[in-house]
């Protein structure tokens, strides 16, 4: 895994940004960071509603993350920030 080193502002840490081999071959730099911008944001992307609120329940709770978007060559990536904040890993559902 690559380290992502831009810093990104949110309403959450994300703690060391990670990008697994999958993301840096198939999903482009300029929409991995606009994704990670999102998710730091709180905007969980192509998640069910229970996950969306989940996600919203972790952010007080402590809980691990998780948000699913759609590149613009119809990509399927996910990018997971841990419990306790230490790591957000950007992947691919098959690298999971």
């Amino acid at each position: 895994m690559k380290t992502v080193v831009r810093p990104i502002d949110g309403v959450f840490a994300l703690g060391r940004l990670l990008a697994t081999p999958g993301i840096r071959e198939t999903i482009p730099a300029r929409e991995q960071v606009a994704a990670l911008r999102r998710h730091a944001q709180g905007d969980w992307g192509e998640v069910s509603e229970h996950d969306w609120q989940a996600n919203e329940d972790a952010l007080v709770g402590g809980a691990r993350i998780l948000s699913a978007y759609v590149s613009g060559t119809g990509e399927k990536f996910w990018i997971i920030t841990e419990a306790d904040r230490s790591a957000t890993t950007m992947l691919l559902p098959d690298e999971y």
